[in-house]
């Protein structure tokens, strides 16, 4: 399986919803979640291709491995 790549601020969009992070603004071209036991808020922004390191940071903030969030891409 391959590693991760940078993907539409759309389906991260779903992923977060499905984890339980709420949109709590948008800010500029930046959208910001928030769920309950997060240290700071998640900052995405609102592009076509969110870069890697992004997307890994967001998944380290939420303690989720990158092999489930690959695995649910495969999915959906």
């Amino acid at each position: 399986m391959g590693g991760l790549k940078p993907i539409s601020w759309r389906i991260f969009d779903k992923f977060l919803i499905l984890q339980g992070c709420e949109l709590k603004r948008v800010r500029g071209d930046h959208l910001i979640y928030n769920r309950a036991g997060l240290i700071r808020p998640l900052v995405v922004p609102k592009i076509n291709n969110i870069p890697v390191f992004i997307i890994q940071n967001n998944l380290r903030l939420l303690s989720v491995d990158s092999h489930d969030f690959l695995e649910w891409l495969k999915e959906n």
